[in-house]
């Protein structure tokens, strides 16, 4: 009997249980295991795979829900992977027509690589930005300014998720309540006593990601950059929105380089919801 292929086989639910066939599928396309990074993905969020008959996944993504539960304002769909031995057969465009079916109504939205962007284009999502992934040692001011920041405090929950959900357009309390187990450092930065911004440090691989990275202006995304970059010995990496042209130059200048840029892609609406000026990084681009 013939083995079926891929494109043809179940798709299925993920759970934190496929954690390591994930990061397996993760390492055979070439990319880090990020097992830290999957294993919150798969519990804030939906994973979708296929079984390779062979054993592990011939294929994996995860979609994140924004909103009510019973009906979600805008998923984000990451870390779509098809394993290599089963490349170009269609295994790929069969998850994300899934994906798309799943959704029915609801707007959706993904960072797209120049690889992907095809495929997403040709199930109907359109770009409507561009981030710009940058990493590198950071090299600190002589003279730091910009608005105080200080660590976050169970206290300050409530404040941040007010401040997310504002930002953002939608509410995403299932994901960033899990900041403060998930990242190494959360910092809030303050005026007059109210939160004006927020960030997270979180370990990958050999790198701390900064993000979310939300602030009022550019001042206060550049002292929450520096106060994390202070507080630990890792090259940082971050994905920042390139209409933030004054941030990314300064990111530069102070030591990171860019490494990519991705297309930021939707699905049923003309722009992401939200105030994109104060939105200057994703905790992660598979996240939205």
């Amino acid at each position: 009997m013939s083995t079926p292929s891929p494109a043809a086989l179940p798709i299925r639910s993920l759970t934190r249980h496929d954690l390591t066939a994930c990061a397996d599928l993760s390492e055979n396309r070439g990319w880090q295991r990020e097992e830290h990074k999957w294993g919150l993905l798969l519990s804030a969020g939906k994973g979708f795979g296929i079984d390779d008959p062979d054993g592990g996944l011939a294929a994996a993504c995860v979609v994140t829900e924004y909103g009510p539960p019973a009906r979600p304002d805008l998923h984000a769909v990451g870390m779509v992977l098809v394993a290599q031995r089963h490349a170009r057969q269609g295994v790929g465009r069969r998850l994300m027509r899934h994906v798309v079916s799943v959704a029915g109504t609801t707007p959706m939205t993904l960072y797209a690589t120049p690889h992907g962007r095809p495929l997403y284009e040709e199930l109907g999502f359109k770009v409507t930005g561009m981030s710009e992934m940058v990493l590198g040692r950071f090299v600190p001011e002589e003279r730091p300014g910009g608005p105080v920041t200080r660590p976050a405090s169970a206290d300050d929950l409530a404040g941040i998720l007010r401040l997310d959900e504002e930002v953002f357009g939608v509410d995403r309390t299932p994901l960033i309540t899990r900041l403060p187990a998930f990242a190494d450092h959360l910092r809030v930065a303050e005026d007059n006593g109210r939160i004006i911004g927020y960030a997270a440090a979180w370990p990958n691989m050999d790198t701390h990601v900064v993000g979310p990275l939300i602030a009022r202006d550019t001042e206060t995304a550049k002292a929450l950059i520096a106060s994390l970059a202070a507080r630990t010995e890792r090259p940082l990496r971050t994905d920042i929105d390139v209409r933030h042209e004054e941030l990314l130059h300064w990111v530069k200048q102070r030591g990171l380089e860019s490494v990519m840029s991705n297309a930021v892609m939707t699905h049923g609406i003309a722009e992401l919801p939200g105030d994109w000026a104060r939105r200057f990084a994703p905790l992660t681009v598979a996240a939205g």
